[in-house]
């Protein structure tokens, strides 16, 4: 009978692979940290929401502490957790990976029903659906659903099959509406406003064609989704920018606001706050068009 490739084998290999991994002890939650890092003690580490100062070589701070460096994962001061581990975590959001956790059959019958096929990875109770590109992770974000990225650990449950996408706009309404849903007894600060579709009724003066008015806005939603860590507001001026020129010799109307509100949308859904997404809209739509000064 084959015995299973212990979780510091499967480890090394995932590092070697580009993809940051910690231990899991029994419980599926990492191991739990040294005296210095108890509660926090230390600062935290540099790479987590809020930075700080722990430069600890143990594997404290759960996903923060994940990792590629084969000299890390092989270190003394890894080398207890491993002992205890039985299985492995990994940061998505580190690998440029986003897991929606499927923890129900019903959650994958829904989730088989409203988003797009992607690499899948059986679970205990469900699937990983498994897409490029990062986003801000989030909990029960529909029942039975969570979705892990950035700031959050995943099991490691082999590669799954299937071919993985890019990380598609359904898949990253399912956080805004959570970070859109108050406490109870607030009110909604901001949450996403339903767009209107282009078409030929909003751009009955557009010489281009459906066709290549949608594959531009796709492309140029793309490229902004490129942008997890940083530059989504700079490439959304520019993607503005590049769209009002091609209408510059159109009678109009072009329905340039109906894709100006879906490069927002893309914008905001990178972190970047809405005020200034709109900003830099506008102001790429106003170069772009000749009315810049």
């Amino acid at each position: 009978m084959t015995q299973p490739t212990p979780p510091a084998r499967v480890a090394l290999t995932l590092a070697a692979a580009g993809v940051p991994v910690l231990p899991l002890r029994h419980g599926k939650v990492p191991v739990g940290n040294c005296p210095a890092c108890t509660r926090n003690a230390c600062g935290g580490r540099p790479n987590m929401k809020t930075s700080g100062p722990c430069t600890c070589p143990a594997p404290c701070h759960a996903w923060a502490a994940a990792t590629t460096e084969p000299s890390v994962l092989a270190s003394p001061a890894w080398a207890s957790a491993w002992r205890e581990a039985v299985g492995v975590g990994y940061h998505p959001g580190g690998a440029r990976l986003t897991v929606v956790d499927l923890d129900t059959p019903a959650a994958v019958a829904w989730a088989q029903r409203n988003l797009p096929a992607t690499r899948t990875v059986p679970t205990t109770r469900g699937q990983h659906w498994i897409y490029r590109g990062t986003m801000p992770s989030g909990n029960a974000v529909r029942p039975g659903i969570d979705i892990k990225s950035r700031s959050q650990y995943a099991r490691w449950l082999g590669p799954g099959t299937g071919r993985m996408i890019f990380l598609p706009s359904a898949v990253r309404a399912l956080s805004a509406r959570e970070e859109a849903t108050p406490p109870p007894g607030e009110g909604v600060a901001s949450s996403p406003r339903e767009r209107s579709a282009w078409d030929r009724t909003v751009a009955t003066g557009c010489r281009h064609t459906d066709a290549y008015l949608r594959t531009g806005l796709e492309r140029g939603l793309s490229r902004i989704r490129e942008h997890t860590e940083s530059g989504a507001g700079s490439q959304a001026f520019g993607v503005a920018r590049f769209l009002a020129a091609q209408h510059t010799a159109c009678p109009g109307p072009c329905g340039l606001d109906i894709l100006a509100g879906h490069i927002v949308d893309a914008t905001v859904g990178m972190g970047v706050p809405e005020d200034y997404a709109a900003r830099a809209v506008t102001n790429g739509l106003s170069e772009g068009s000749g009315r810049a000064g």
